[in-house]
């Protein structure tokens, strides 16, 4: 909005003040009741842009869940308005920030700390649970902080109700944060949403205790693979309690995985959690380093466009082995980016094998044999959220500078046009 706007009244009843934030899809504003000048937050969200890329229905949704979850740790809704254009959602101000900032910037919290606002997650959690919504994006940047230094949920827009579930009781989008997201989630075999949040409840905690994240890798798709294996390692500095409950929280197997129920009974759990001033819960300001912050958690949090479009740079700027392979990061579906890697296959006269509905062969015959024998490669594509996903191609066979010819004359154009481009330039991390 411009700076005329700045003292715009909605509806007559709320007076919109600075921008707080702003994101791809939204922006957030300082705004105060005119009849009770209390101060709120209004989300301002553009329907063209929103029913542009297919986000109508998430809309809808978000704003019937946060009707449905009144929790002293969750933010409030207060209501939602519309124009002709505009949607707006007066919400609560919390005016503490973000988890995330508060560990980003001071380190990582003593276990007192980290139990007190794991209690008012699980508190939340479990809120929603009972009244059978999953948040499914679970992550320190959705957690917010009162001036009381209190917890509070937010950002709903991943969120599914129990009549999203299949005929066989599962969810099936996949979604989140990748960081974050549970190893049924990426499996595409249907995932409990309970037990999917518990999992992000697990990596929260462990980001708590730690001041960084279990899975980290410069390649998301290697990150994936850890996150499957449940291979992480606690630091030496973790009680024993605590290595003991996170065990059972991150366990990649969602059957045995702990419960609500059986986690309010753990010995870490159960023990009292004294709040303690801010300033005294940090015990460490360099464990958030810039060996832990820049790397594929850090370029999937950023807000602003996800943008990945630097791994189409020349290959001494990405320092990449030759035969690692693209990623990249595309709007399309899954469907979508398949059928065009087998366009320019064909093109190229190559076979073309599909595996399921997000992952395809490509192999050549004797006219692209190199030294080393036929040219194979594979092409996968990882949903991240329902508007964003990870395409990752590598070679598995035939000879490198044949692969190298085929990617950087044939594959790399075709593919071009269906990278993400962020809608505001964003710099490219430094392990890109």
């Amino acid at each position: 909005m411009a700076a005329e706007d700045e003292k715009k009244v909605l509806h007559g009843k709320y007076e919109l003040g600075r921008i707080l934030g702003h994101g791809t899809f939204a922006k957030v504003y300082h705004a105060r009741n005119i009849q009770s000048g209390k101060s709120v937050a209004i989300k301002v969200v553009g329907k063209e842009k929103v029913i542009k890329v297919g986000m109508a229905e998430q809309v809808k949704r978000e704003i019937s869940v946060m009707k449905m979850v009144s929790h002293p740790n969750i933010v409030e809704l207060h209501e939602v308005m519309a124009s002709r254009s505009k949607i707006y959602f007066a919400m609560e101000l919390v005016r503490g920030g973000e988890l995330f900032s508060k560990i980003a910037r001071s380190g990582r919290l003593k276990e007192s700390a980290a139990r007190r606002y794991f209690h008012q997650l699980i508190s939340a959690v479990d809120f929603c649970h009972s009244r059978g919504v999953f948040h499914r994006d679970l992550k320190p940047e959705n957690l917010l902080l009162d001036e009381a230094g209190d917890l509070k949920v937010a950002d709903f827009g991943l969120s599914a109700l129990t009549e999203h579930l299949r005929p066989d009781g599962l969810l099936h989008t996949t979604c989140g944060t990748p960081a974050y997201v549970a190893p049924e989630v990426i499996g595409k075999k249907g995932y409990d949403g309970a037990k999917a949040d518990i999992w992000s409840c697990g990596v929260i905690l462990f980001v708590l205790l730690a001041g960084f994240l279990p899975f980290q890798d410069e390649n998301v798709v290697a990150m994936y693979r850890k996150i499957r294996r449940g291979d992480f390692r606690c630091p030496p500095w973790f009680s024993p309690d605590a290595r003991r409950l996170i065990a059972r929280l991150l366990d990649p197997n969602p059957a045995t995985r702990i419960t609500i129920a059986k986690l309010a009974e753990s010995s870490w759990f159960r023990k009292s959690s004294t709040p303690a001033p801010p300033q005294q819960t940090i015990v460490d300001d360099n464990v958030w380093s810039k060996e832990t912050s820049m790397n594929a958690f850090h370029i999937i949090s950023l807000s602003e466009g996800f943008d990945l479009s630097p791994l189409f740079e020349e290959e001494e700027k990405k320092k990449r082995r030759e035969d690692e392979g693209l990623r990249f990061a595309t709007g399309r579906a899954a469907s979508s980016v398949i059928s065009r890697l087998e366009e320019v296959a064909a093109a190229a006269r190559l076979s073309v094998r599909r595996s399921g509905e997000s992952r395809v062969r490509i192999e050549g015959g004797t006219v692209a044999a190199g030294l080393r024998g036929r040219l194979s490669m594979t092409a996968e594509v990882f949903t991240v959220t329902p508007s964003v996903s990870v395409v990752e191609v590598r070679r598995d066979g035939g000879d490198a500078v044949e692969y190298n010819r085929f990617c950087s004359q044939e594959l790399r154009p075709a593919l071009k046009d269906i990278a993400w481009a962020s809608p505001t330039p964003v710099p490219p991390p430094e392990c890109v």
